[in-house]
């Protein structure tokens, strides 16, 4: 009974105790957005997955990171959270939010921000404008974003006043590099998961631009194709292996020969021309052999019409030549008998 007593005198302490556990986190004015939830403190929040309709209208003044994922928000307007007063927000992450495009001024009112990711969302439009009056703005993540619409254009005029240091662009279905994205001063650059079957020399010397000269590239999982075509960039990638990453893990992936291979066990000059879709040079020299097969052809019917037309000369030539050669050979079977006669040989012989 004591041991119970004892017990009993301890449990409303104990609920004191746990009673932080069981309330929602002392949140800055604006408190946690009720669609949201608030990690640790105020300064992370996450909202994923309540399909909203536009963003939290009531968010921690001193949140660092925001995460929005899985709503439908369709459209970043001007200044969205700049009535929210956020000098402190740092990172804006708004992913798999279908946003199809981003307005003009965009990120107003966000001073500190240092990071923006709008992966997996169906972008087909992004104004001249979009990430103006965010000075601090370093990196930019729009991995698997261009699928919807060409926007090379668009964001090379969103991007020609940022000082960006990242650039994320995996998973795009990108054919070739995208050069005109490439602000001066950026250090990395995020191509994995595209479609680049290979650097070209111009998008090469492109990467020695002065701006671009501390570049590195990170190209995994890109359907190289390993054939003459690729010399330059196998070239340029042996002599430069520290501008990217994850060159020791590149492989081919075509032609069937070498698929698998990795690429740095590679020599440039053992490169073959003759794959079916090995580029230019593996087509220019298979139109040379269909031009020389064409040549030969016609070659073969101008023979056989000349043939044709002098069918008569040569049967008479022929005819001729028979006679000539049968002459000969009686000629030559006459001396032979001549010579073997007994006779004449014994005549010849006595004195």
């Amino acid at each position: 009974q004591a041991r119970a007593a004892g017990s009993g005198h301890w449990l409303p302490w104990l609920g004191f105790a746990l009673l932080p556990l069981a309330v929602p986190p002392a949140t800055a004015p604006g408190g946690c957005p009720s669609a949201c939830y608030c990690v640790a403190t105020p300064e992370l929040v996450q909202c994923r997955y309540e399909r909203l309709q536009e963003l939290p209208k009531e968010l921690p003044v001193t949140v660092h990171n925001l995460s929005i994922a899985g709503s439908n928000l369709s459209v970043l307007h001007r200044a969205a959270l700049a009535a929210h007063r956020l000098p402190d927000l740092r990172l804006l992450r708004l992913r798999h939010d279908n946003i199809q495009a981003v307005e003009d001024m965009a990120l107003q009112g966000l001073p500190a921000l240092h990071t923006l990711d709008l992966s997996h969302n169906p972008l087909v439009w992004v104004a001249a404008g979009a990430f103006a009056d965010a000075p601090l703005l370093r990196t930019l993540q729009l991995n698997q974003a261009l699928l919807a619409a060409p926007l090379e254009e668009q964001l090379s005029l969103a991007l020609r006043n940022l000082s960006l240091r990242r650039l994320e662009l995996a998973g795009n279905e990108l054919r070739a590099l995208p050069a005109t994205l490439l602000p001066a001063g950026l250090e990395e650059l995020d191509l994995r998961n595209n479609s680049l079957q290979r650097l070209t020399a111009a998008e090469l010397r492109s990467l020695e631009a002065p701006g671009l000269r501390g570049l590195r590239l990170t190209l995994g999982a890109n359907p190289l194709s390993c054939d003459c075509s690729l010399r330059p960039f196998l070239t340029w990638l042996r002599a430069t292996t520290t501008r990217v990453p994850d060159a020791r893990s590149l492989r081919c992936a075509g032609p069937p020969p070498l698929r698998g291979a990795v690429l740095l066990r590679l020599r440039p000059e053992g490169l073959a021309c003759a794959a079916a879709d090995g580029g230019e040079p593996g087509r220019l020299e298979t139109a040379s052999y269909v031009f020389f097969g064409i040549v030969l052809a016609l070659i073969g019917i101008v023979f056989l019409m000349v043939l044709y037309l002098n069918r008569r000369g040569i049967k008479r030539w022929l005819h001729n030549l028979r006679e000539a050669c049968r002459d000969q050979m009686e000629g030559y079977h006459y001396r032979y008998e001549q010579d073997a006669d007994p006779r004449r040989t014994s005549a010849v012989g006595t004195p």
